[in-house]
């Protein structure tokens, strides 16, 4: 995840913003930089790698302005390099940006047409040169931000200075997290309260839509309509050393709401926006040379490789099987050699997991790890790495980790389908738009949780509750179960829907909570088929789907969540955003430890 720091100060700021960056560092990046106004003109430092060489640049080149901009940046649109390392500026504006800008190119085009010349691979050099180009209309930069933000499709965090303006900042952010902080005769602007540790405990977070005009007497934010609204201003825990909950009541509940922001960060490391392709690293075998792939993994990570599954068959037709860790480790599958074995693991510490790895290694297999943790044992005993992106996991229940895992396992299977020639050029643009496009869904799924919240009051009143779903629903019906076990002890089972008549159907009366996942997909008939047996016995429905689903759906529910319409194949990682929030608001409701569930560790090592 990128890291924010803006600061209007009364004396130099970049050294404060350098330090305010190290503090973000946990979050991981590839390359550093700074801006200021010196004299009233923008001026960048920026550098490639890690922050001592910023330091370094600006050990030779200080810089003294008191109003400044600060990014780490993992790389998205573009190498990671200085040219492309943030803050990025137009003439009259410089700006730092974390997560995407889905409709860059259309943008670009666009200003290039209106004599903007660009110096980059990125998308958020656009967003310089929009508000650059609206301020040279005539407008000022207050103005021109607020008609740049509606411009902007995708999930993001931004800052804002101006050439001349030298007590004028301006934050906003739309799914990425952005927080204020105040100080004496100072303002604050940062991605994380753990940056702004160092100045101010007195933070406000912005809320999805919010922005933000900043000067040192004070602010004002806006809400995404452009009116003026007042955020709560907090005392912060947050440590110069330590994650922090920010202004969420758990850990889980962050974790749920940075999904956006990582899994556009995950997306960055594996697609060519531009060239809308997905871009693996240099792999040791040809998909082409494959006839088996195995995926290996424990608890939530093995439903994400579930969930691959479908992907892998579909887009590349190339046969899976997927294995808890634990019984492949003591089976007697046999491996032909030269084929491929995927584990999957957020910790990359998980003892069956490894254990399964190097039992495949043995008999001849190539080794892909998907982990959160790129350092990890089995990062490191692995042939290929295919990181998540998803930053630091605190809550025991796996949340932005899954989705994160998700992301990696479609990215994998489209590279697949385009290697083995079952998908097109067109395809896999198809396939890669709509990955694009998750960010932003996700933002939309989580405006949902006040309904959400509403529905787990039922939920958190029964002893048993089912989950079912079709396709690459029927895992993330598996995961639903699973959340809500481990989080509310709550006793749920997932289930295909096809299979409610061989067994669970017996289970349903008045009480039971059904919860179908079913967007409006090839399968979504066949699912409505099996919602109408449990209204028929008193079931009370939560239907989750979209528009159309809801338009079509003839059965009575309990209530229906709407999620936007989207390509069935990024439907996992949305619906898991409700999915996820219905199990957290049971716990709460039922006053369990969310974060820390009974019985429960983050990363299991022993068998």
């Amino acid at each position: 995840m990128c890291g924010i720091i803006g600061i209007l100060g009364r004396t130099p700021v970049a050294p404060q913003m350098v330090d305010a960056l190290k503090r973000l560092e946990y979050r991981g990046y590839d390359s550093a930089g700074v801006a200021t106004l010196e004299h009233g003109h923008l001026t960048r430092r920026r550098a490639e790698g890690k922050l001592k060489n910023l330091e370094h640049r600006l050990d030779g080149e200080p810089l003294a302005g008191t109003i400044g901009i600060g990014h780490t940046r993992w790389a998205t649109h573009g190498r990671p390099n200085e040219t492309n390392a943030h803050p990025h500026a137009g003439r009259r504006v410089a700006v730092v940006h974390n997560g995407i800008i889905e409709n860059f190119n259309e943008l670009r085009r666009e200003l290039e047409g209106h004599g903007a010349r660009f110096a980059t691979e990125t998308d958020t050099e656009v967003v310089a040169h929009l508000v650059d180009h609206l301020m040279s209309t005539g407008l000022g930069p207050v103005e021109a931000v607020k008609a740049a933000l509606p411009r902007l499709r995708g999930a993001f965090a931004l800052g804002f200075i101006f050439e001349g303006e030298e007590d004028l900042m301006i934050g906003a952010r739309r799914g990425s997290p952005l927080a204020v902080g105040y100080g004496q005769g100072e303002m604050y602007l940062g991605s994380d309260a753990i940056a702004l540790a160092p100045f101010t405990s007195t933070i406000s977070y912005l809320e999805d839509g919010d922005w933000v005009v900043l000067k040192r007497g004070g602010l004002q934010v806006y809400d995404e309509d452009g009116a003026p609204v007042n955020r709560p201003v907090m005392k912060s825990s947050a440590s110069a050393f330590l994650v922090d909950k920010g202004n969420y009541r758990h850990f889980m509940s962050k974790e749920i709401h940075e999904q956006p922001e990582v899994v556009g960060h995950t997306l960055a490391h594996y697609i060519d926006f531009a060239a809308e392709r997905v871009v693996l690293p240099d792999l040791p075998f040809d998909f082409t040379s494959l006839q088996r792939v195995t995926i290996a993994a424990c608890g939530t990570a093995y439903y994400a490789g579930l969930t691959g599954k479908y992907w892998f068959e579909r887009f590349a037709r190339l046969p899976v099987e997927v294995e808890i860790a634990s019984e492949l480790r003591y089976g007697d599958a046999p491996f032909a050699p030269g084929n491929l074995a995927i584990f999957v693991s957020q910790s990359g510490e998980t003892a069956d997991t490894l254990a399964t790895l190097r039992h495949a290694k043995a008999n001849g297999q190539h080794v892909v790890s998907v982990v959160n943790v790129a350092t990890s044992t089995i990062a490191r005993e692995s042939d290929v790495v295919m990181p998540t992106l998803a930053g630091p996991e605190i809550g025991v229940a796996s949340t932005k980790a899954f989705t994160c895992q998700l992301t990696v396992l479609a990215c994998i299977a489209i590279a697949a389908g385009r290697a083995r020639g079952n998908l097109s050029e067109e395809d896999e643009r198809r396939l890669v738009r709509a990955l694009v496009e998750v960010p932003r869904h996700m933002t939309a799924a989580l405006a949902l949780e006040p309904e959400v919240e509403k529905l787990a009051r039922d939920i958190a009143k029964s002893r048993d509750v089912l989950y079912l779903g079709r396709g690459t629903s029927f895992p993330l019906a598996l995961e639903g179960a699973l959340k809500l076990k481990e989080i509310s002890y709550i006793h749920a089972e997932g289930y295909a829907a096809g299979e409610l008549k061989h067994g669970p159907i017996a289970l349903i009366d008045e009480t039971m909570p059904v919860i179908v996942i079913a967007p409006h997909d090839r399968v979504f008939e066949k699912t409505v088929s099996n919602m109408q047996e449990v209204a028929a016995r008193g079931g009370k429905i939560i239907l989750l789907t979209d528009p159309q689903g809801a338009a079509e759906a003839t059965v009575d529910s309990l209530a229906t969540l709407v999620l936007p319409h989207m390509p069935a194949s990024v439907t996992p990682m949305v619906y898991a955003v409700p999915v996820q929030m219905l199990a957290y608001h049971a716990a709460v409701i039922m006053g369990t430890d969310v974060d820390q569930p009974r019985n429960l560790a983050k990363s299991v090592t022993v068998e």
